[in-house]
């Protein structure tokens, strides 16, 4: 997750155009009757698989205060994760709360030390009830202050649902070996694995718990926090791994967390390449991130094609990686664990005198058909893993990204469009060569048809323009599942369906289940 007061869209900026991955689309826009839908006609050759997909959907859970015991979306927001079933969902105690998510604030001192977990255990507990049976991955993404050199002690709230934007100050480690880090999250992972574990000054702290923790992430967007060059985060990984793993052999690890991976190409040549690296030391992982930004001045009309833009940029990049990661570290997998959309207010929520507007109903749909695409471009890249971010947020604390709402634990669109795609796609589905893609144009509706495990035709249609389209399909409908700005948070609409044309509302995701014969 990105820092309110710092972050720019590197997405924006970038200007990679050549070998890019370019997502299939629908045909363009047909003639229509006068006050008719657009017509656009979707093919698919169904003898052509262009990959089977390796592709997890998933998401990501930021501690907040709203996830605290008492809240008053405590119990809907951990039922509606429960009730997504995913796997490798991504935790996340992160910088901004400090009291949430560090459990050593104060450096050893006097003959004792700091260690408290009483207001992180509730929520880490409460995470891993909801994704009991479920694989997931644990990134206690903040190092303690005081393990860093500044000129002056960094201060943190006594309140603990007080946010603070600055916490993550300095570059340089206090020891520069790096293993007061490493033994810090060492302790962290013996104490959620092993029962507990034994401080500093020789104490043993008892836990009693015995999670299963399949991926530790090691740090978040270290890029911005620390502004950590791939050496710093390199070394830093290696110390962290090789502490965890003194632990807890059984675990498995990610690396890189890139906010701006477009950025900062030479992060991943550096950080792949096993010769950077202590011998041993396992690249199981990497994990970047994507987020949909407009500026201040892009109103409703403007922001469907910039997001998508910036998507189709985004998803260029990700060929480039694919390309350095095969080269360097073929075994490595790839997770792209923070997918979704930042409006502009939301990164001055640090500023002095920020004030939250509230987001239109148009804003959620936009947003999950922005992740609908991006995950259909890494299904179609080979990527691992692909998580929609994040359960909760709320003003002051990114809304524009949350799933639920803040204020009921509802699901919102955003939601219900991973729930779609979760509840119909995965791994060892068939991709199928659905159509020639164009970049502009007319080609507002993307169809993405697949042969399910079940040996289904499917096909994931994503309108990226707010107006209805006629799709013209390559087979006949059987069903066809929908979230629009009718459905808002409500789970998908199944649709009455016959023949071979549908209409696709506009911002819409939906999945269109087709009979077998008649390609």
């Amino acid at each position: 997750m990105k820092r309110a007061f710092i972050v720019t869209s590197s997405i924006v900026a970038s200007t990679l155009v050549a070998g890019s991955i370019v997502p299939m689309q629908a045909r363009g826009a047909q003639a229509s009757p006068p006050g008719a839908p657009e017509g656009v006609t979707v093919t698919a050759d169904w003898d052509k698989t262009i990959r089977v997909s390796k592709t997890t959907p998933t998401l990501q859970v930021v501690v907040n205060p709203p996830l605290r015991r008492g809240s008053k979306i405590h119990d809907g927001a951990f039922r509606s994760l429960r009730a997504l079933g995913c796997d490798y969902v991504r935790y996340v105690p992160w910088m901004p709360y400090p009291r949430l998510g560090v459990a050593e604030l104060e450096p050893p001192s006097d003959g004792k030390t700091s260690w408290d977990f009483s207001l992180i255990d509730p929520m880490t507990a409460d995470f891993m009830e909801a994704t009991a049976g479920h694989s997931v991955m644990l990134n206690f993404s903040t190092i303690p202050q005081w393990m860093f050199t500044t000129k002056t002690r960094v201060s943190y709230p006594d309140d603990p649902d007080t946010p603070i934007w600055n916490y993550s100050q300095g570059t340089e480690l206090r020891d520069p070996s790096g293993k007061e880090v490493a033994d810090y999250f060492g302790r962290l992972v013996s104490w959620y694995t092993k029962g507990g574990f034994t401080d500093e000054l020789g104490k043993r702290h008892e836990s009693g718990h015995a999670y299963k923790i399949d991926y530790w992430e090691v740090l978040n967007e270290p890029d911005l926090e620390h502004t950590t060059t791939a050496e710093q985060y390199t070394a830093r990984y290696d110390a962290i791994v090789s502490a965890i793993h003194t632990v807890a052999p059984e675990v498995k690890f990610v690396g890189i967390s890139l906010a701006a991976p477009t950025a900062a190409p030479g992060f991943f040549d550096y950080f792949l390449d096993p010769k950077n690296h202590r011998p041993g030391t396992p690249l199981d992982m990497i994990s970047y991130h994507f987020y949909a930004i407009p500026t201040l001045d892009m109103g409703h009309e403007v922001q469907p094609t910039a997001f998508f833009e910036q998507a189709d940029r985004f998803l260029a990049a990700v060929g480039f990686i694919e390309t350095i990661r095969t080269r360097l570290s073929p075994a490595t997998q790839t997770t792209v664990n923070e997918i979704g959309s930042i409006s502009a207010e939301d990164l001055r929520q640090g500023e002095p005198g920020y004030r939250f507007t509230e987001l239109p109903t148009w804003y959620w749909n936009l947003s999950g058909a922005v992740y609908a695409y991006v995950y259909a471009g890494l299904a179609r890249a080979g990527i691992d893993i692909a998580g929609e971010s994040q359960l909760v947020g709320y003003p002051t604390q990114f809304p524009s990204v949350s799933m639920v709402d803040w204020d009921t634990g509802a699901p919102n669109a955003r939601y219900q469009v991973l729930k779609l795609i979760k509840d119909n796609f995965g791994p060892g589905d068939r991709l199928i060569d659905s159509g020639a893609g164009v970049l502009g144009g007319s080609s507002y509706v993307h169809s993405q048809a697949f042969v399910t495990r079940a040996g289904e035709r499917k096909l994931l249609l994503i309108n990226k323009r707010d107006r209805s389209f006629a799709v013209t399909l390559p087979a006949t409908a059987t069903a066809m599942s929908v979230v629009d700005q009718t459905t808002k948070g409500e789970p998908a609409a199944l649709r009455q369906v016959s023949g071979t044309t549908v209409t696709l509302p506009g911002l819409a995701v939906a999945v269109v289940t087709l009979a077998q014969s008649g390609s």
